[in-house]
């Protein structure tokens, strides 16, 4: 396996007979309305490594929800498909892993990068990134960060919320956040993460993924400029 897919987890599902509404997940105020479009994107990803048999699936999302107790959104999503008898295609199931740490965006990415090099020994050669249409920019700022080679990058944007301009609004502050501090070290970002985190869970990347460490420890806001064993 070479390719790496990652499907960016938004929020713990907990009734699998309601995906398709808001009573099948544990959802912030901002977040209503938006539980029928997180089952596409799961199964965007399911479909993606449907096709590509040398690809692994990642869902990546930690426990961020204490409402929803210590369930992580990588682990819903994979149960999501699970339930969803892998969209027709159960075979993806042998090759579909979770990403149970990351707490934003650009975690999304560095830490699905690390859990490929858990599971495989070594790092992909191809990576996707699968979420909301209106996330693409954020998502790329988060790869020329990690600095996977654009050409051997793609994001699939599946859909976006009903609400899309007042998203976009928030998604335009968020961006100039990643934009001026491209690896979230700053108060802002930090205290997001901090608050996505209720149950303190911490990676152990480090010690797994060693090539990987020493970007994992850049705090920028200059681009990590050592070696990278995907750059």
């Amino acid at each position: 396996m070479r390719h790496l897919i990652v499907v960016a987890g938004h929020a713990v599902p907990f009734r699998f007979d309601r995906l398709d509404s808001d009573e099948g997940w544990y959802l912030k105020p901002f977040q209503k309305g938006e539980g029928r479009f997180y089952t596409a994107h799961a199964e965007a990803g399911v479909r993606l490594a449907s096709e590509d048999p040398g690809s692994l699936l990642i869902f990546s999302g930690g426990q961020t929800d204490g409402d929803a107790g210590p369930r992580s959104e990588g682990q819903g999503y994979w149960l999501i498909a699970e339930y969803r008898e892998w969209f027709g295609d159960r075979s993806v199931r042998e090759r579909a892993q979770t990403e149970e740490f990351s707490r934003d965006s650009l975690e999304n990415v560095l830490f699905s990068l690390c859990r490929f090099r858990e599971v495989t020994g070594f790092y992909p050669e191809r990576l996707t990134c699968v979420g909301w249409q209106f996330k693409e920019k954020r998502f790329d700022l988060h790869r020329a960060a990690v600095r996977f080679p654009r050409e051997r990058y793609r994001y699939v944007g599946v859909n976006d919320p009903e609400d899309l301009a007042t998203a976009e609004g928030h998604e335009e502050v968020r961006r100039q956040v990643f934009e001026r501090d491209p690896y979230g070290a700053g108060p802002e970002p930090a205290s997001k993460r901090e608050a996505r985190n209720p149950f303190r869970r911490y990676h152990g990347y480090r010690g797994s993924c060693p090539e990987a460490a020493a970007l994992l420890d850049h705090r920028g806001p200059e681009l990590f400029a050592g070696p990278l064993p995907w750059a």
